[in-house]
């Protein structure tokens, strides 16, 4: 069994996400105007999947991106 951590008092329940939304809303909410609800639904479709998936570098996979990330380790697997 794998227990849950979705219990009350848990600090760590949502870090993942929780440090993600951080950076989506400094890296591009802050500092941006919307005008409609369907603009910013499109800007946040492609921060996500342009840029933070393709693109940004991230710490936690060793400061690459995760499609170099994942390209070097289907050529290892």
């Amino acid at each position: 069994m794998i227990p849950s951590m979705s219990r009350k008092g848990n600090c760590y329940d949502n870090a993942c996400m929780e440090s993600f939304f951080g950076t989506l809303k400094r890296e591009l909410i802050y500092g941006n105007r919307f005008r409609r609800r369907a603009e910013a639904r499109q800007a946040i479709f492609e921060y996500i999947e342009v840029f933070y998936n393709r693109i940004r570098l991230q710490s936690a996979l060793g400061y690459m991106s995760p499609v170099e990330y994942e390209h070097i380790f289907k050529l290892v697997a």
